[in-house]
């Protein structure tokens, strides 16, 4: 048989999206599982981004797309980038790609070169590592300990850049911590980056509209204008609209970039489903509200899981400012065994045995750079992070 490409020896299958599959399988066995493994919200797609599809669908609008998305909808992330982040971006400035994560894809691939490397605050989305990697770069973990909630600090940022770095990725709120930086932490990271020019910065906000207790969303290119010519600011319709079936994601970027980024996008695909983009106008230039009320659903189900977390021996769970992942400790349970004789030796063992044994799916935190935790999403029912974090108190329980 005729063999693979050398980069994917390096590149592993996303543990969330496996967990999910395997969580998949076992429910369509008859297994009853509890999911708490999936970065989706349960909520539904808007009805006005539905019918704003139809409408399009039904006037023919079912035709090859402009490549860097619809006038139509540049247009209106152009007005949502100046209305909620005090950002202006000519229309030649943004791209729509397949989601969030295609955007980041393309800006790697247009701009590393082997040898390069990114600097990623760790715990950070499994995605980040796995594209530097693809694009035959070196991912640059930083660590964001649970001491400093989560958050990455000054002076080791401005350690991890050498010679060599070509691109720093941030992403508050982060996925799998649900960390946030205030507006004086993002300015603490603004003024070092503004000591390395060469270096841009990739700033994924996909979790803006999840923040809680009052938290003051900000990105980097607001807090710091003089960063914004090698800034690209990363948003989408996923997750604050529930519309992760749709693949839109965006950005924002200097024109050189964005030109180069969308000629990457040309070759790997092209302008995105007509009938999602519709769609994502309508949402963006429709009614806010929702998100306000979504959120604070959101907030009522991490105090849950929080307080459930807590009460679990062997295990604490800080509170986090945004997203939907709460991404709890575990070391008290390392180097147990479970009732049925499985010795757990890392979050890994944990995560597997926590399937086998009590049928609930989470994900382990060295999946995202971090040991020994592991990351519950809580983008689901009550009802079922109430029975989720009551599995898990049985398991830990019965642990010796």
């Amino acid at each position: 048989m005729p063999g693979l490409a050398d980069r994917l020896k390096t590149v592993k299958v996303s543990a969330s999206a496996a967990m999910t599959d395997k969580a998949r399988e076992l429910r369509d066995q008859g297994v009853k599982i509890v999911s708490l493994s999936s970065g989706e919200p349960d909520f539904p797609t808007p009805p006005h981004a539905i019918e704003a599809a139809h409408r399009a669908a039904l006037a023919g609008d079912t035709k090859y797309p402009a490549q860097p998305g619809t006038p139509a909808l540049r247009a209106a992330i152009q007005r949502k980038f100046k209305r909620e982040n005090n950002l202006d971006y000519a229309l030649d400035e943004i791209l729509v790609a397949n989601g969030g994560k295609h955007i980041i894809f393309n800006a790697l691939f247009a701009t590393c070169n082997r040898g390069d490397e990114v600097v990623i605050p760790a715990p950070g989305w499994i995605t980040y590592a796995d594209i530097v990697l693809l694009a035959e770069a070196t991912p640059v973990p930083v660590p964001c300990p649970e001491n400093n909630q989560f958050k990455i600090r000054p002076a080791d940022l401005d350690a991890a850049i050498t010679p060599r770095t070509k691109w720093l990725i941030l992403n508050f709120p982060n996925n799998p911590t649900g960390a946030a930086c205030t507006r004086a932490e993002m300015r603490t990271i603004a003024d070092v980056m503004l000591k390395h020019p060469d270096v841009w910065i990739l700033t994924d906000d996909i979790y803006e509209h999840l923040t809680y207790d009052g938290f003051d969303f900000c990105t980097i290119a607001e807090v710091e204008p003089a960063l914004k010519d090698r800034v690209v600011t990363v948003n989408g319709a996923s997750k604050a609209y529930a519309m992760t079936g749709w693949r839109v994601g965006y950005c924002g970027g200097p024109r050189q970039l964005i030109a180069a980024m969308n000629n990457v996008h040309g070759q790997a695909t092209g302008g995105i489903c007509t009938l999602s983009q519709a769609a994502a106008v309508a949402v963006l230039d429709g009614p806010q509200d929702f998100l306000k009320e979504r959120a604070d659903i959101y907030r009522h189900r991490r105090d849950l899981v929080v307080k459930l977390l807590n009460q679990i021996p062997g295990i604490t769970c800080h509170k986090p400012q945004g997203a939907f992942y709460v991404f709890p400790n575990i070391a008290g349970c390392i180097g147990k065994t479970t009732k049925r004789g499985r010795r757990l030796e890392t979050d890994a063992d944990f995560i597997s045995a926590l399937l086998e044994e009590q049928h609930v799916a989470a994900v382990q935190g060295g999946a995202y750079g971090m040991s020994p935790y592991i990351r519950i999403s809580y983008a689901t029912d009550t009802e079922t992070l109430k029975e989720g974090c009551r599995r898990i108190a049985s398991f830990c329980e019965d642990l010796r």
